[in-house]
């Protein structure tokens, strides 16, 4: 699952029980970390969801809630649904939501998926509608996304001209620095993992996700959403294949 700790530590649904919540102001209403999690837990679990997996990562002395949860359905045995959660107290970052096939929470700030909803900690906040009308979205989100995938997994690249023209396109609409066309080419042709050998629009959208795990937190989170919209992961028209 992806939760990345690059400070801080795991920790379990009881460690995170423990954590004392701030009190509120006028403006600013802190969530309790375990009020997050399991509200997320309740919505997923009445839409007959079974949570398979979860991971939970505490930073800055328990100022910052890190979370993926692993669900069971899903169209494809090759991949499990995932939901990621984050909240803090010291008002760094929103509690929110993100979710998707390949998630990203980090410690780092990075909190990218198909699917990004967050919510200021303000005097107003509504967890629990924020979390069923997050998570009541996520049903045709996973299928959507999901259904993107095969398809890229699918469409074999013509030749390295191809290859070389959906990378640039990519820079141009910001998913990596200029300076990165050339490693992503790399990648491409020379995969750090087996399985992306084959020449096919999923092994480009791998090039491009491991290439851009160097960028800082803020970096991260656009070169996610921009490879939502090169890739038609958001449900449009890939933007970067003619």
């Amino acid at each position: 699952m992806g939760l990345i700790m690059q400070e801080g530590k795991f920790v379990s649904r009881d460690e995170v029980a423990r954590i004392d919540t701030p009190n509120s102001t006028d403006t600013w209403r802190p969530v309790p970390h375990i009020d997050v999690i399991d509200a997320v837990t309740k919505v997923v679990r009445a839409h007959d969801w079974e949570i398979e997996g979860e991971k939970f990562g505490l930073a800055r002395e328990g100022q910052k809630m890190f979370g993926v949860m692993e669900i069971s359905r899903s169209s494809s045995p090759e991949w499990h649904r995932c939901i990621g959660i984050r909240n803090s107290h010291d008002k760094s970052f929103a509690v929110g939501l993100s979710a998707g096939i390949v998630v990203c929470v980090c410690t780092n700030m990075a909190f990218g998926g198909t699917t990004v909803i967050k919510r200021r900690h303000t005097s107003g906040i509504d967890l629990a509608e924020l979390i069923d009308r997050a998570v009541a979205s996520l049903e045709d989100d996973f299928l959507m996304t999901e259904t993107v995938c095969e398809d890229l997994k699918d469409i074999q690249l013509k030749n390295d001209d191809e290859a070389r023209s959906c990378i640039v396109r990519a820079a141009e609409l910001g998913v990596i620095n200029s300076c990165d066309i050339l490693p992503v080419y790399r990648e491409f042709k020379r995969p750090s993992h087996e399985e992306f050998r084959e020449p096919t629009r999923w092994s480009l959208l791998n090039a491009f996700t491991e290439t851009v795990k160097k960028y800082s937190p803020q970096r991260v989170d656009h070169s996610y959403l921009a490879l939502n919209r090169a890739f038609g992961l958001d449900g449009r028209q890939a933007a970067i294949f003619a």
